[in-house]
């Protein structure tokens, strides 16, 4: 009965520390791409079968809960902008002088047209606190030793996916490779991180590809220009009169 006893201890306590390690492994890499605080200068290049179209974006953002994300081209769509402020999310429409509150409802549907969704965006959700994390096999990815994570929801927490597959690489702890999958378990988006590069002083993935599972010839790139982490930016930058004349 003791060894018994003693092996379910340890089976638990194992189990424990690779969850524990899990998490460790996807806080760090987030916190790489994140920072404290960080600015970013970016193209976002929507391809279609048929058409391309690309956007100019700013973008700052303070800890996991204050974002703002600004539109500079082309004309039609220069000065919208996007607001987050912890659970509350805006969008400001320049062209019909208007703000717009986004419901949680919203945060599924595409943000301006691309395969990237609201929530990928604003970061709604947090892949950090919102999901429980498993360690799986490791796995090569573009000659990358990686872990696989595997990130399913918490109760309650405010998620889009039903699950995520996150392959992070071993050395550097960069985000490679991530699936989305629906409540059903179907694949829906499959990103790719790629151009690994010096940008703001940090060595990232400058290149995000969103690829639709199922639309053959459709993805989105964002390419950033500039980084900047750890910046000093206060919460006041985060406001509703802010968004409307940010420039």
């Amino acid at each position: 009965m003791i060894r018994v006893t003693l092996l379910i201890v340890m089976l638990g306590f194992g189990w424990s520390v690779t969850a524990q390690d899990a998490t460790e492994i996807i806080r760090k890499a987030d916190e790489k791409m994140q920072g404290k605080s960080n600015s970013a200068e970016m193209t976002m290049t929507i391809l279609r079968p048929d058409w391309k179209r690309e956007v100019s974006i700013k973008s700052w953002a303070k800890g996991t809960e204050l974002s703002l994300i600004l539109i500079t081209a082309p004309a039609r769509d220069k000065g919208t902008a996007f607001l987050k402020r912890h659970k509350e999310l805006w969008n400001w429409q320049p062209r019909i002088d208007r703000v717009i509150k986004l419901p949680p409802s919203m945060m599924m549907q595409s943000w301006m047209g691309s395969d990237f969704t609201n929530d990928d965006l604003v970061k709604q959700s947090s892949i950090v606190k919102d999901y429980y994390h498993e360690l799986l096999a490791d796995t090569l990815i573009d000659n990358y030793d990686c872990y696989k994570i595997l990130l399913t929801p918490k109760e309650g927490a405010p998620v889009v996916w039903g699950k995520i597959d996150v392959y992070i690489t071993k050395d550097d702890l960069l985000q490679k490779l991530i699936k989305y999958y629906d409540e059903d378990g179907y694949l829906i988006n499959i990103m790719e991180l790629k151009d690994i590069r010096d940008i703001g002083g940090r060595v990232i993935p400058t290149r995000l590809e969103m690829i639709p599972a199922e639309e053959v010839g459709q993805k989105t790139i964002i390419q950033y220009q500039h980084m900047a982490f750890d910046i000093d930016i206060s919460d006041q930058f985060f406001s509703l009169q802010n968004m409307k004349r940010i420039r």
